[in-house]
């Protein structure tokens, strides 16, 4: 077999790939077992029909298109191995000649990686938020746990602003009461902004017993986007409690002493967490300096099946668990058709691109990932995700998918070794130390898993949070990367 490649343009070749008539040898066997055993011929046992027999009835052509049909991955694999080059996605491939007994020519069109040059990137500086804990950061920390241990007395009048009263809901859709708009026995907090539009202003000043009706569009269930017309019952007021804020809360709360213990520990976990969110920060910033010190041509049909595969992402899994469709999603966002469409080309440009510079620096860097860092990896995505480490394990081979996991901590290192050559400085003019940072490989995948990734994961929880209470409202309810070959 001889091959030759035209480069068509930074992403793309053709393949020419000429093959000996005896390398069809095998393949030409195959297609006459095959054969025989799908046809019947009068005088011969199943299997057992001569090759010049089924040539004559069935005619050789089909015999050479079965055989070219199997042989044509392998001679496509063994030119693309030759070439050394990296396919990305199907080939289009086109038989220029057929002749029996001579030779089979055919052309293979297919998206490469590009060649990439890794400039010196030792000179990046970024400037990161710094880390500073408020005396009011620790004071709405603690609260914010106090709120936890909030207690609540039922009371005998008047709903106000703070106080949780149970309630009955009943949704009416063009006078019907929908068949999931019946909810009883829900606790609210008034003035939460948990549960529908115009809620607060009904049951305030309501006492138990009594009802009121309002107009409000359901975000959720069978008649999401409708407006309905909400009857709310109380059935009890209760007025909440928060412990004093004392060396007895701080024993209630936590396994310190003295509210002043309390205190610093809140201030050392804020500490820890702004940390993490800094390095996290540096290595995002990090990586979008790297970018654009890097030419990187895209792959026309790469990035448009990237581009669809966020689509669907986007719209069949994550809306589609909170019960949103696309066009309420982009109400939420304030965003048009077109920002929306903008937006995701952009993120999908920005994780192939990101893909191909940190591949290209695994391998000048020469990065490998041991058993350990996988396993660590492993757990993370797992916890992720939902599921124990065994179930996301075994769906990570059943579904081989471990080279991909393998690529995202590769990835990670490589973006690690510039992020240690970059100078990150603070707001207010000091150099930050990452290697201080407690799990900097983790804020590293992350931030690598953020840009490569098929969705808008803050994007997302913007709409998640927007729609909290669905339920109720209704009345009652990096990458994925690609595969190379």
């Amino acid at each position: 077999m001889k091959s030759a490649v035209e480069t068509l343009n930074p992403t793309r070749v053709r393949l020419t790939v000429e093959v000996p008539f005896e390398e069809l040898k095998d393949s030409l066997d195959a297609a006459y077992k095959k054969i025989n055993q799908q046809v019947t011929v009068k005088g011969f046992r199943k299997g057992k029909v001569p090759a010049r027999v089924i040539d004559q009835r069935f005619g050789r052509g089909a015999v050479l298109e079965e055989a070219v049909n199997d042989a044509l991955p392998k001679f496509y694999t063994d030119a693309v191995n030759q070439a050394q080059l990296s396919p990305l996605g199907q080939p289009e491939v086109d038989i220029t000649e057929l002749k029996d007994g001579e030779t089979l020519n055919f052309t293979a069109e297919v998206d490469v990686r590009p060649s990439i040059e890794i400039p010196d990137y030792s000179g990046i500086e970024v400037e990161v938020d710094a880390v500073e804990v408020t005396d009011e950061d620790v004071d709405k920390s603690v609260e914010q746990l106090r709120e936890r241990f909030a207690s609540t007395t039922p009371v005998e009048r008047a709903a106000e602003d703070g106080d949780v009263v149970t309630i009955d809901l009943e949704a009416k859709v063009e006078g019907k009461v929908l068949e999931d708009g019946v909810a009883k026995d829900v606790s609210y907090t008034i003035g939460s902004g948990e549960l529908l539009d115009g809620i607060d202003d009904a049951v305030k000043g309501l006492s138990a017993g009594e009802e009121a009706t309002f107009t409000s569009e359901l975000k959720g269930g069978s008649a999401a986007g409708k407006e309905a017309e909400v009857t709310v019952r109380v059935t009890q007021v209760a007025k909440r409690e928060l412990p004093e804020l004392d060396d007895e809360f701080a024993q209630l709360a936590s396994e310190f002493d003295t509210l002043e213990e309390l205190r610093a520990d809140s201030r050392k976990r804020l500490e820890n967490m702004k940390q993490y969110d800094q390095a996290t920060q540096a290595q995002e910033r990090v990586l979008e300096k790297l970018l654009e010190l890097v030419e990187v041509p895209v792959p026309e049909k790469l990035l448009e099946d990237e581009i669809n595969t966020r689509k669907h992402n986007l719209e069949h899994h994550q809306l589609g668990q909170m019960g949103l469709t696309l066009d309420k999603y982009l109400e939420i966002q304030g965003k048009t058709a077109e920002e929306f469409e903008n937006e995701t080309r952009e993120a999908a440009i920005k994780g192939i691109k990101t893909q191909f510079v940190l591949d290209e620096l695994v391998k000048q860097e020469k990065l490998s990932v041991n058993q350990e860092e996988l396993t660590e990896h492993l757990m993370r995505r797992a916890a992720s995700s939902g599921m124990s480490p065994d179930q996301f394990a075994q769906a990570v081979v059943e579904q081989g998918q471990v080279p991909l996991l393998v690529g995202e901590v590769a990835r990670g290192k490589a973006l690690a070794v510039v992020v240690e050559k970059a100078t990150v400085r603070d707001t207010n003019g000091e150099i930050v130390d990452l290697d201080d940072e407690e799990e900097p490989a983790e804020a590293e995948a992350e931030t690598v898993e953020s840009a490569e990734s098929a969705e808008s994961a803050e994007s997302a929880e913007s709409a998640e949070s927007a729609e909290s209470g669905e339920s109720a409202e209704s009345g009652g309810d990096k990458a994925e990367e690609k595969s190379e070959g």
